[in-house]
Parts: C-alpha cells; structure tokens; sequence
C-alpha cells in the first residue's frame, strides 16, 4: 500500500499512512505481526467507536496470548505505562489514529 498525499491549509502535501505505522515495539515478530494484524481488523471494524476497537483488541490478544492485555485508541494523547519486557507496541494507523497495546500483570 502507498501514501496518499493529501493538500493541507497552505497547500503543502500531508502524507497519511494507509497502512499500520510502528513506531516502537519490542514483541517477538510473531506476536507483533498477528497483534498488528487484530489492531487493523478491528480499527477497520470499529472506525467510529474507539473504545470498542480498544476492547476488541484487548479481548482477541487475552484469549490468544493470556490476560492482562491493555490497549488504548484515539487520537492526540499520551502516555506513560510499565509493561512486562518484550510486551508493548506502539503503531499508528490511518493517519493520525494511534494505538498502544501492552502487558503487565
């Protein structure tokens, strides 16, 4: 999948990703491709309701990979989370729309 450039205020070209953009992650690729891969089902399902793309995915990643999965969904925020190693991802997904996913117990 490509960028697609689009025309911002001034007329300048924002590229919005079409595709999942990881920006830090320490999984085991396994876990993070499939983790990547219920991430996209379920933002691509729940585009409208962030809180129940969170909970689909905390759901699908406690019965995959045992419990105390986290996620959060949105736009503009922060955070700052302990996690167990090699258990976080953080990617962003059409464009602005950002996802974190950990474990911690």
């Amino acid at each position: 999948m490509d960028d697609i450039p689009k025309e911002g205020a001034e007329g300048d070209k924002k590229i919005v990703h079409t595709y999942p953009l990881v920006k830090h992650s320490d999984m085991n690729e396994e876990i993070k491709n499939e983790a990547i891969e219920i991430i996209t089902t379920a933002c691509e399902k729940y585009s409208q309701n962030y809180e129940q793309a969170a909970r689909s995915v905390k759901e699908s990643m406690d019965k995959k990979f045992g419990s105390f999965w986290h996620c959060c969904v949105g736009e503009g925020f922060g955070f700052e989370v302990s996690f167990e190693t090699r258990n976080i991802l953080y990617l962003f997904f059409g464009g602005n729309l950002a996802i974190v996913l950990w474990k911690c117990s």
